[in-house]
């Protein structure tokens, strides 16, 4: 027997789905909200520096997808890592205006060999939901590194 439909969406229940809310404070800026969570956005003409703007939310949610697909592969490979850090940078294209290029270097703090740390890489481009539904409409490329060892 096949899983109820959701009666809203009539996606199969047993898919994950996110919702966002998100809606105008005034001329300056605007909040989106999830779950007990929210944050402001730079929908302001002039731009707002206190807050990130639609395209840098893009960014900020490819970087933590990569945070979070490492997080989600580490147990099952028994990666052992310290930190990671991620930087992202895109390139807009003015007409039509999209993403032309995002490029990433994802920063790991480990001992594993170079060998693991491709592997990581691999299971970050594979596994990520948001890194899968960026990918099709730009250029998306990067790297994954070893850290830089703290000069003593």
């Amino acid at each position: 027997m096949a899983d109820a439909a959701d009666p809203v969406t009539a996606e199969p229940r047993s898919k994950m789905t996110f919702d966002v809310v998100a809606r105008r404070v005034d001329a300056h800026g605007s909040v989106a909200s999830c779950k007990a969570a929210s944050i402001g956005l730079d929908t302001d003409l002039a731009g707002d520096p206190s807050a990130f703007n639609p395209a840098e939310l893009l960014l900020a949610a490819l970087s933590g997808c990569m945070i979070k697909s490492i997080e989600r592969v580490a147990p099952i490979m028994k990666f052992q890592f310290r930190g990671v850090a991620v930087h992202v940078h895109g390139v807009r294209q003015d007409v039509p205006p999209r993403m032309e290029t995002v490029t990433y270097e994802i920063v790991v703090d480990t001992d594993e060999p170079d060998r693991r740390l491709a592997v990581l890489h691999e299971n970050v481009k594979r596994y990520g939901t948001v890194f899968n539904t960026v990918a099709p409409g730009t250029a998306l490329r990067g790297m994954l590194r070893r850290a830089e060892p703290a000069p003593v």
